[in-house]
């Protein structure tokens, strides 16, 4: 069975392209996913459109290669030179890493993408305006980038990915209306992952954002791409088969640098990615969080938000309280904010949860490794703790007595 990367028709004055992927060999599917975005009303230089599209649909199809992870990879009207091979011989083996732990695949040399000598990098000078358009995912991280960029007095703007409720209000908040960016993927993808004869994981989303990103900053006339990818990022959680294995991966600034260095080598000299908070940890980020309140109702890190497809669900509180990430963000918000700020934006004291209890020890490191969610390291945990504890006012709860009692 080979994986086939088939093509892509676009239509970008009505907000539309269309991305085709396959398997051929002993199976035959093919896939097509949607993406549509607003209209783009300028004239954009068909050499850039080309490239652009030719390297989203890569990073795309990354959802689709995973179902099967065939060794043999296709690539119709091959565009690849080595080195482009080898950038995304490292994207698909380093952001799909936790995929392929979970799912006990041997990662070692199974991603080969294919590379013509005929191919000729095409680097397009294209200025755009000197402002940023910023990735707002709804959590305290972009947030904070955003208040960030306010006081430097940078021009910028919003992008999302999706529609969801959270992202919308958060937006509102900081006084900006986003630029909307929806993917619709093969229904056959979800109908095959139902079946459960294929694998199935986390994939690297925030490497298809940063590329939605590059191209949404072309289209819409800006010059830089910034996202709120903190310090923490970079911290792995397990070894496997020789490879460090880090859910964050393409938050990490490995990624952020070969990205960057991607663009500038084979897309466009006129548009950068990088992250305005790579110099701070969570609980650096989180302390300049809580200077604005007026987030507190509205934001949400809890990813059961951000499915892309979810069963209908209670919309009461927008924190499952059941994950690691819900714990994690309580216990930093807890060092910070009194007691009852803390309650109020959860609902609840995750506190005093018992079955949180296996999560908390995996989060403050003296259990497993740290959870597979973007989540900050056992040191700032237990930073988060100490600060808790001389506070007091969670001292009598039963994840923090239990922690004590170590």
């Amino acid at each position: 069975m080979k994986f086939v990367f088939k093509g892509y028709d676009s239509n970008i004055k009505k907000g539309e392209i269309l991305f085709h992927f396959g398997f051929k060999g002993e199976k035959i599917i093919d896939f097509t996913e949607k993406i549509s975005f607003p209209p783009v009303q300028n004239i954009i230089p068909q050499t850039l459109l080309n490239v652009l599209m030719q390297n989203l649909m890569l990073i795309l199809g990354i959802s689709y290669w995973k179902l099967y992870c065939p060794k043999e990879i296709v690539i119709e009207s091959n565009f690849l030179t080595k080195n482009q091979a080898e950038f995304w011989n490292t994207v698909y083996t380093k952001g799909l890493g936790e995929f392929f732990y979970k799912n006990n695949i041997d990662l070692r040399g199974l991603i080969k993408f294919p590379y013509t000598n005929k191919a000729s990098t095409s680097i397009v000078s294209f200025p755009r305006k000197n402002r940023a358009l910023l990735g707002l995912g709804g959590g305290k991280d972009s947030i904070v980038a955003a208040e960030l960029l306010k006081v430097q007095n940078k021009d910028f703007d919003l992008f999302t990915v999706g529609t969801a409720k959270i992202q919308e209000e958060v937006a509102l908040a900081i006084g900006k209306e986003p630029i909307v960016i929806t993917r619709k993927l093969d229904p056959k993808l979800f109908a095959l992952n139902k079946e459960k004869q294929v694998y199935n994981g986390h994939i690297p989303i925030s490497a298809i954002y940063a590329f939605l990103g590059l191209i949404a900053s072309v289209f819409y006339d800006y010059n830089q791409v910034v996202v709120g990818n903190e310090k923490s990022a970079n911290y792995g959680n397990v070894e496997y088969l020789g490879e460090v294995i880090n859910h964050q991966w393409s938050k990490s600034e490995e990624f952020e640098k070969l990205f960057q260095e991607y663009i500038q080598n084979f897309i466009t000299s006129s548009a950068s990615y990088s992250s305005s908070l790579r110099g701070l940890n969570e609980l650096e980020v989180t302390k300049e969080f809580v200077k604005y309140p007026k987030y507190f109702k509205v934001f949400s890190s809890c990813n059961r938000n951000f499915k892309i497809l979810r069963l209908a669900q209670d919309n009461k509180s927008r924190w499952c309280g059941k994950c690691a990430k819900c714990l994690f963000v309580f216990l930093c918000l807890a060092a910070f904010l009194p007691r009852k700020e803390v309650l109020d934006i959860f609902g609840k004291n995750l506190l005093e949860d018992r079955n949180l209890l296996s999560l908390f020890e995996e989060l403050v490191g003296i259990k497993n490794f740290k959870p597979f969610e973007c989540v900050g390291t056992p040191e700032e945990m237990k930073l988060a703790l100490a600060k808790i504890f001389k506070k007091g006012e969670f001292n009598d709860t039963i994840l923090i007595k239990h922690f004590k009692s170590l």
